[in-house]
């Protein structure tokens, strides 16, 4: 009686076929990105394998005691050294080129298309339900087209790491965009500058302490996919949680999983400081 009625749709079928469809047509946009991809990751993987251990981890001790404190950036590196200590530091390496990579072209996507919403009440009306889908959306489902259009490896696992991570800089660069201050906006139209020196000169620095706040979001959120996109090939200390839940190893679990979380932390933190420092400068300014 209260059976639902034998009505069926067949909207998988549809976006099934629309995958194939841009796999068929698009690939050699494909085949670029996968190129693209791989040259950056594995630029950034070399550079940081070459680097020698004790300075990286000055790195970021460096980095921790500008943005933060002292006892924080020896406390980043105490976090970096200990995860050397597991067996783990080549694993890092990867993690951190991984995160990097998506990063570095999520920006690339998320702050132009940011600006564009901002100035675009169109696109923004457009751009807005997507995005609410591709942060709702469970993130193991953006691994099936990731296989598919990339196979099994890490260029996979940054492609759907760029569509989990991706949101957050779009959403905070438009509305950064849009919360600067109309009356300078206002000064800089009478005093003739275009629309081109408007963003440049004054929106963009104005904004750059929210857009931050949406990098370090983006950031953190890829860093999220590391676990996931291990299940797609990809490498790295994502991989070794994996491994650890496949053999029910205790120990390896814990420390890869410590891993990840100091590797959060730092990240985290440091990216958090970078925004707090330009929010100080602009007050400042």
């Amino acid at each position: 009686m209260g059976a639902f009625p034998g009505i069926t749709t067949n909207l998988g079928d549809y976006v099934a076929d629309l995958v194939k469809f841009l796999d068929e047509s698009l690939e050699g946009f494909f085949n670029f990105i996968y190129l693209f991809s791989s040259q950056i990751i594995n630029a950034i993987e070399g550079f940081l394998l070459w680097m020698p251990w004790w300075v990286f981890i000055l790195l970021i001790v460096i980095l921790g005691w500008y943005f933060k404190s002292m006892v924080s950036g020896v406390l980043y590196g105490a976090f970096v050294f200990l995860i050397g200590t597991f067996g783990l530091w080549e694993d890092l390496m990867t993690t951190i080129a991984i995160v990097m990579t998506a990063v570095i072209i999520s920006l690339a996507v998320g702050i132009p298309s940011g600006v564009w919403m901002a100035f675009s009440k169109g696109f923004s009306t457009v751009m807005r339900p997507i995005l609410d889908a591709m942060q709702t959306m469970p993130s193991f489902v953006y691994l099936i087209p990731a296989i598919f259009f990339f196979g099994l490896g890490n260029i996979s696992a940054i492609f759907a790491t760029l569509i989990y991570a991706v949101p957050p800089v779009i959403r905070l660069t438009e509305l950064a965009i849009r919360s600067v201050d109309r009356e300078v906006i206002e000064s800089a139209q009478s005093f003739g500058s275009s629309n081109w020196q408007m963003l440049f000169k004054i929106q963009l620095p104005q904004a750059l302490p929210t857009i931050m706040a949406g990098v370090n979001q983006t950031t953190m959120m890829a860093l999220a996919m590391v676990v996931i996109a291990s299940m797609v090939g990809a490498q790295g200390l994502g991989e070794q949680v994996l491994v650890s839940i496949n053999q029910i190893d205790i120990a390896l679990g814990f420390e890869a999983g410590i891993s990840i979380v100091f590797l959060a932390i730092i990240i985290d933190r440091i990216t958090g400081g970078v925004a707090d420092k330009l929010q100080k400068h602009r007050r400042v300014s």
